[in-house]
């Protein structure tokens, strides 16, 4: 029979790396992979980004290039202005490029995802993106479907 010491110092090691475990396990959660080296910003206006936040991820072709740095409405156009942080690597995009905001997965975080155009002319700093498709809102596409009355008569 172990004596009670061994057991408390048992009991108190296995506590220390369950809360080593969870600090681990928030600190990689949290992490977004935020844009490290140079960057450069450009905007995009939405009339709804649904449930996007600062700090998600903006990729294109699936690869992260950037993050998105702020979400302000606009008091002229009630739109959405989304500033995107985007690395210094990625610096040749398209001035067509199409912005839109996307869900990783069915209940997933919404993050931004672009798509190339076919211009020659990249973004510059502090462009904005012209091309833009908001969030789809599962509660109006619900509702778009339940009370859809055409050719109900």
């Amino acid at each position: 029979m172990k004596s009670s010491h061994q057991i408390e110092l048992t009991a108190g090691l296995f506590l220390l790396l369950a809360i080593a475990a969870l600090v681990f396990l928030a600190v990689q959660a949290t992490d977004r992979g935020v844009v490290s080296g140079g960057s450069y910003t450009l905007t995009a206006h939405f009339s709804n980004v649904g449930g996007l936040k600062p700090r998600a991820k903006v990729s294109m072709a699936g690869v992260t290039i950037g993050m998105v740095e702020s979400i302000q409405l606009d008091p002229e156009t009630f739109d959405a202005v989304v500033t995107l942080r985007i690395s210094d690597q990625f610096d040749e995009l398209p001035e067509d490029t199409s912005a839109s905001i996307l869900t990783a997965g069915i209940l997933g975080d919404q993050y931004v995802g672009l798509e190339p155009g076919g211009l020659f002319d990249p973004l510059q700093d502090g462009d904005r993106i012209m091309i833009t498709n908001s969030a789809m809102v599962l509660e109006q596409l619900i509702s778009r479907y339940l009370f859809n009355t055409e050719g109900d008569e």
